[in-house]
């Protein structure tokens, strides 16, 4: 079932939001290399905590990290270790939540460490304007379809791979709730979008094939052919004004 959340509870979903964008500037800040995954996911969850939230993630599942943290081929779901360092040149994908007051926010971004190949920062750019793509046809009246299409159109225009196995969804009370927001489609299909739903709308972007596969710790997921992949999500709000992003930084 979609839940439509009305304006107060918006209200709400944008402080979780503004915690959950603060927290992706937080790993910004930090993503460097040396520096251990598991540390750079002290320092998110330490300010997601120090603004009376709590993450998302943490046990979601069984999850044992506060944010996923994913390196190069790897697209989503790394789990933070002592024993995983960042390196120079690495693409760092952090996906993180933040519970406050009732609402979850939830968005991911994918961050260079030093200097990446040109391929590389192509990945990152065109990963961000499908996302961009999406966003301008959030709107009342159109249809899932038409975000998933046009994430879709600007990937594949790139030469790039859509994932298809794991896609956006809709966001509230839950972490993930009704309806599911695939980053491929036929635009004009789908559920019709409608003022007061929030969106967690997410490319997951390959520079190779779109098959990707879970490895032995039950939940990262790297590409299948190994090639380079990037992230970027964001919370949407539905409006009548059009759409709003939830999970900015002010």
């Amino acid at each position: 079932m979609i839940s439509l959340k009305n304006s107060e509870q918006l209200a709400l979903m944008k402080e979780a939001g503004r915690i959950t964008a603060e927290a992706l500037l937080v790993a910004e800040e930090n993503v460097r290399a040396g520096i251990s995954t598991a540390e750079l996911d002290r320092k998110i969850r330490a300010h997601i905590e120090k603004c009376g939230a709590r993450p998302s993630f943490l046990g979601y599942g069984g999850f044992p990290g506060s944010a996923c943290i994913s390196l190069n081929q790897e697209v989503i779901h790394g789990i933070p270790s002592p024993k995983r360092f960042i390196e120079e040149g690495d693409l760092v994908k952090v996906d993180v939540g933040a519970f406050y007051r009732g609402f979850h926010g939830d968005s991911a971004r994918t961050f260079a460490c030093g200097t990446v190949s040109g391929e590389a920062a192509r990945l990152i750019a065109v990963t961000k304007a499908c996302f961009e793509a999406a966003l301008k046809v959030a709107l009342p009246g159109n249809r899932i379809g038409d975000i998933s299409a046009a994430a879709q159109k600007t990937a594949e225009d790139a030469g790039y791979g859509v994932v298809r196995k794991y896609v956006g969804h809709g966001i509230g009370m839950q972490l993930h709730e009704d309806p599911e927001v695939p980053n491929f489609g036929r635009a004009g299909h789908g559920i019709r979008l409608y003022p007061g739903m929030t969106l967690a709308i997410e490319p997951m972007i390959n520079i190779g094939t779109y098959e990707v596969r879970v490895l032995k710790d039950n939940w990262t997921v790297v590409t299948a052919d190994g090639s380079l992949s990037a992230h970027y999500e964001n919370t949407v709000a539905i409006t009548n004004d059009g759409p709003y992003v939830l999970t900015a930084a002010r």
